[in-house]
């Protein structure tokens, strides 16, 4: 343990010398967004970042920088939206500059989810990929550990545990517990709450001015969502968190040993 190698804390030399062993580098992505009444709007970044250290502390990879921004969909106060489009060439231009330093496998480890947004950052890769064919012998990946987690995925399919609720409130309170505020808990109203839990892309509505399939949709957030929490946040522990956690961290050491292997 221990053996991390934060790219912002290392000087010159240091990373020089770490190049010529260390090939992987974990690029963690966050978003700034509402986490309900009871926990603070960088819970993805933690969630990033926590399982991004602690899978580099395993394998001796980088990590770099955190990157805090990019697309929630959400308009509840304290969320902050950057165009999809840029978060896609943000994705595309911090691949690109890794790859310059010769880094080989480079991982973007998303701390955040969310349809568009995580379509935008794997459109950001694959141009990456596209694009620059001189660094075709790079390894690009794009890792949502949720997806391949089974604790993650019963969460989703068992007890339609999305955004805020008990598995991202479980890992808060294991890795940043003064920052998950137990007695401000609180759901939408029923059929909110519900709908959200059913579909959790529901907090988006969609109007058209013109009823024709060529006129293309504005979209909003429901304007009758004032808590945002997706799920039931009032079963979540910490040990839970730990257990979602060893899980994510798991994942990422997996997927770094089969792509240094290659």
């Amino acid at each position: 343990m221990g053996n991390a190698k934060i790219w912002q804390k290392m000087t010159v030399k240091q990373i020089r010398e770490a190049l010529t062993q260390m090939p992987t580098v974990l690029i963690p992505i966050g978003c700034t967004e509402q986490h309900g009444y009871h926990m603070t709007t960088d819970v993805d970044n933690h969630n990033a970042w926590e399982v991004c250290v602690r899978a580099a502390d395993e394998t001796g990879a980088f990590v770099a920088p955190l990157l805090p921004y990019s697309f929630s969909g959400g308009e509840l106060p304290g969320t902050l939206n950057i165009s999809l489009n840029v978060v896609s060439l943000m994705t595309t231009e911090i691949l690109r500059s890794l790859a310059f330093h010769g880094l080989r496998n480079l991982i973007v480890l998303l701390g955040h989810g969310g349809t568009d947004n995580t379509a935008a950052i794997r459109r950001g890769a694959y141009h990456f990929v596209r694009d620059y064919p001189g660094y075709a012998d790079r390894n690009v990946a794009v890792h949502c550990f949720w997806e391949l987690c089974p604790l993650f995925l019963d969460s989703f399919r068992k007890e339609r545990d999305y955004h805020a609720a008990r598995f991202e409130t479980s890992l808060m309170m294991y890795w940043k517990p003064d920052e998950v505020f137990a007695d401000e808990m609180q759901l939408d109203r029923d059929d909110i709450a519900e709908m959200m839990r059913d579909d959790p892309d529901a907090y988006q509505v969609f109007e058209k001015a013109v009823d024709h399939e060529s006129v293309v949709a504005q979209v909003a957030q429901h304007p009758d969502i004032e808590v945002g929490v997706m799920g039931d946040p009032f079963k979540a522990d910490p040990e839970f968190g730990q257990r979602l956690c060893d899980e994510a961290v798991a994942s990422v050491v997996d997927l770094i040993n089969k792509m240094e292997a290659d």
